[in-house]
């Protein structure tokens, strides 16, 4: 089993018209739909609302078959995130955090010991930003480091606590980023010297989306970058936290969820081409809709 831990809220999707749209959201809730649509065990350690909103996230999880034993739930509204799509699909975020739901995961709805069946943990967003959450979950993780594999999706906002982030890098099994997130935390070098650098710390694996281009990803040992499918993009919203849910999915089908994760050359090719499927097919759907695992195995073969 995966846990994923963080937030779940609502997009706000602002089309280039000008209208607005509901879509369920969150780098953390986007990733627990697309590893259970990809058939993987998991579940949703975060806190919900229990206005309509709420429910409709948690209910939105359940349909896709997370389990919700971890999440619990309180008054406070529902988290809003606006999401303003260009005309090339990019989305570009606003947050409404303020006295609402996602941030308030204390220390007392992290669980105290997790069970044997549990191989990693995966977190990030607004879980490395919002308090109490942010304190609840790197205590946690740092509790956890090198009993379960660990991945990082940082998906840098500007308000980002990057001193924070630096410690909590070397505890982490894989680093998954884009290229935007490597320059804030790295400024002055690229993408393939930030890999690097987080390598040395300890890190066992690197992921980098680059967008239409592709991804890469680096081991202390390997360097291996591949293209995406060409797609006709409706927006990009999901697609990173699709990319990062297929690479722990890879790992997870060949048994090798391990805090000390081995890869050689054409493992990482696979796991990379398989992420950068799975991004793809989220971008010709509107909002966070990631694929299924069967759409995976279609678009494969």
């Amino acid at each position: 089993m995966i846990v994923v831990c963080g937030e779940a809220l609502i997009d706000m999707v602002v089309g280039g018209d000008g209208t607005r749209r509901p879509a369920p959201g969150g780098g953390p809730f986007n990733t627990a739909r697309a590893l259970a649509r990809l058939g993987v065990p998991k579940a949703f350690l975060g806190h919900f609302s229990e206005d309509y909103l709420g429910r409709m996230l948690a209910d939105r999880l359940a349909a896709d078959g997370a389990s919700l034993a971890l999440a619990s739930f309180g008054p406070e509204p529902t988290t809003i995130a606006v999401a303003k799509i260009g005309r090339d699909g990019l989305a570009e975020y606003e947050f409404v955090t303020q006295g609402t739901s996602a941030p308030n995961l204390t220390r007392e709805m992290v669980p105290d010991q997790l069970g044997a069946e549990v191989k990693a943990l995966h977190l990030g967003t607004l879980g490395l930003l919002l308090q109490p959450m942010a304190s609840s979950l790197t205590e946690f993780v740092g509790r956890e480091t090198g009993r379960r594999l660990v991945m990082l999706d940082p998906n840098i906002r500007p308000v980002l606590d990057r001193p924070r982030l630096h410690s909590l890098i070397p505890q982490i099994t894989i680093v998954k980023a884009s290229v935007e997130d490597l320059t804030w935390l790295y400024p002055n070098i690229d993408y393939r010297a930030a890999a690097e650098r987080i390598l040395g710390v300890g890190v066992r694996l690197v992921l980098v989306t680059l967008g239409a281009v592709g991804g890469y990803g680096a081991t202390r040992n390997s360097q291996v970058s591949v293209s995406s499918p060409l797609v006709e993009v409706v927006d990009t919203i999901g697609a990173g936290d699709a990319f990062g849910a297929a690479a722990l999915a890879w790992l997870h089908d060949r048994d090798a969820l391990d805090p000390e994760l081995s890869v050689t050359d054409q493992d990482l090719r696979s796991l990379l081409e398989y992420s950068c499927r799975a991004a793809s097919l989220t971008c010709t759907r509107s909002g966070a809709e990631p694929p299924w695992r069967s759409e995976m195995q279609t678009s494969a073969g």
